[in-house]
């Protein structure tokens, strides 16, 4: 199985993860509109939920990728990394 066709739910959500959380902190340092909060806020947790979720059923997922899922913010991506670093050498062998 091609490995980035199978994280591609993950791949979304670990980057809407990233996003909402750097506009939360970009609200936060200017405006820091209520609305906006009220918005990023449940997307950020409920992308975060995802990409721990996700990662941890994905198929093959070692201990440190899924350890690495439950970082806020940047978690998604890091994990996102180690599991397509994990794909590509069972690939290969």
């Amino acid at each position: 199985m091609n490995v980035n066709v199978g994280l591609r739910p993950l791949r979304i959500a670990a980057h809407v993860e990233f996003v909402s959380l750097i506009v939360m902190l970009a609200n936060l340092a200017t405006v820091h509109l209520a609305p906006v909060s009220s918005l990023m806020g449940p997307v950020h947790g409920c992308a975060y939920l995802f990409v721990v979720v996700a990662t941890w059923r994905t198929e093959g997922a070692r201990a440190a990728a899924r350890v690495t899922a439950l970082i806020p913010g940047v978690g998604g991506l890091l994990a996102l990394r180690r599991l397509e670093r994990e794909g590509s050498r069972q690939a290969v062998a």
